[in-house]
Protein backbone atom coordinates (compact mmCIF):
# COMPACT_ATOMS: atom_id res chain seq x y z
CA UNK A 1 0.00 0.00 0.00
CA UNK A 2 1.13 3.46 -0.99
CA UNK A 3 1.57 6.29 1.62
CA UNK A 4 -1.90 8.23 2.10
CA UNK A 5 -2.40 11.63 1.43
CA UNK A 6 -3.05 14.29 3.90
CA UNK A 7 -6.44 14.70 3.76
CA UNK A 8 -6.52 11.09 4.44
CA UNK A 9 -4.44 10.91 7.08
CA UNK A 10 -5.79 13.88 9.01
CA UNK A 11 -9.00 11.67 8.64
CA UNK A 12 -7.47 9.00 11.21
CA UNK A 13 -8.00 8.34 14.72
CA UNK A 14 -4.84 7.07 15.65
CA UNK A 15 -5.54 4.36 19.01
CA UNK A 16 -2.15 5.87 20.10
CA UNK A 17 -0.44 9.05 19.89
CA UNK A 18 3.26 9.54 21.18
CA UNK A 19 4.65 13.35 21.61
CA UNK A 20 8.05 12.78 21.07
CA UNK A 21 8.53 16.54 20.16
CA UNK A 22 12.06 17.79 21.26
CA UNK A 23 13.29 14.46 21.35
CA UNK A 24 16.61 13.78 19.49
CA UNK A 25 17.07 10.70 17.56
CA UNK A 26 16.63 7.67 18.63
CA UNK A 27 14.33 9.24 20.89
CA UNK A 28 11.47 9.33 18.83
CA UNK A 29 11.89 5.78 17.51
CA UNK A 30 12.94 4.18 20.85
CA UNK A 31 8.64 6.00 22.15
CA UNK A 32 7.81 4.64 18.99
CA UNK A 33 8.73 0.89 19.69
CA UNK A 34 7.39 1.10 23.17
CA UNK A 35 3.78 2.62 22.12
CA UNK A 36 3.50 0.00 19.10
CA UNK A 37 3.40 -2.48 22.17
CA UNK A 38 -0.07 -0.77 23.60
CA UNK A 39 -1.96 -0.96 20.34
CA UNK A 40 -3.62 -3.73 19.00
CA UNK A 41 -2.73 -5.57 15.37
CA UNK A 42 -4.42 -3.10 12.49
CA UNK A 43 -4.56 -0.23 14.93
CA UNK A 44 -2.85 3.03 14.04
CA UNK A 45 -0.04 4.82 16.18
CA UNK A 46 0.66 8.65 15.45
CA UNK A 47 4.29 9.73 16.29
CA UNK A 48 4.64 13.62 16.72
CA UNK A 49 8.51 14.60 16.14
CA UNK A 50 10.15 17.78 15.69
CA UNK A 51 13.38 15.20 14.84
CA UNK A 52 13.58 15.95 11.04
CA UNK A 53 15.12 12.47 10.96
CA UNK A 54 12.48 10.42 12.42
CA UNK A 55 10.33 10.77 8.57
CA UNK A 56 12.81 8.07 7.43
CA UNK A 57 13.70 6.66 9.88
CA UNK A 58 10.17 5.46 11.30
CA UNK A 59 9.67 4.37 7.02
CA UNK A 60 12.60 2.29 7.58
CA UNK A 61 12.03 0.66 10.17
CA UNK A 62 7.86 0.01 10.12
CA UNK A 63 9.25 -1.97 6.67
CA UNK A 64 12.03 -3.77 8.36
CA UNK A 65 9.86 -5.15 11.34
CA UNK A 66 6.18 -5.32 9.83
CA UNK A 67 4.62 -2.19 10.66
CA UNK A 68 3.22 -0.55 7.96
CA UNK A 69 4.18 3.35 7.54
CA UNK A 70 1.43 4.84 6.38
CA UNK A 71 3.00 8.85 5.68
CA UNK A 72 3.64 12.09 7.33
CA UNK A 73 2.00 15.50 7.74
CA UNK A 74 3.50 18.32 8.54
CA UNK A 75 1.89 20.17 11.54
CA UNK A 76 3.39 24.09 13.17
CA UNK A 77 7.20 22.89 13.85
CA UNK A 78 6.81 19.09 14.56
CA UNK A 79 5.61 16.49 11.71
CA UNK A 80 2.91 13.43 12.41
CA UNK A 81 4.25 10.09 11.73
CA UNK A 82 1.84 7.78 11.08
CA UNK A 83 1.96 4.05 11.29
CA UNK A 84 -0.59 0.64 11.62
CA UNK A 85 0.77 -2.04 13.43
CA UNK A 86 1.48 -4.88 11.43
CA UNK A 87 1.80 -7.91 13.93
Amino acid sequence: MSALNTAELEAITAAEIIDARGAACPGPLLEAKKGMGKIAVGDVMEVWSSDAATKSDMGAWAGKVGHEFLGVVEADGYDRVFLRRGK
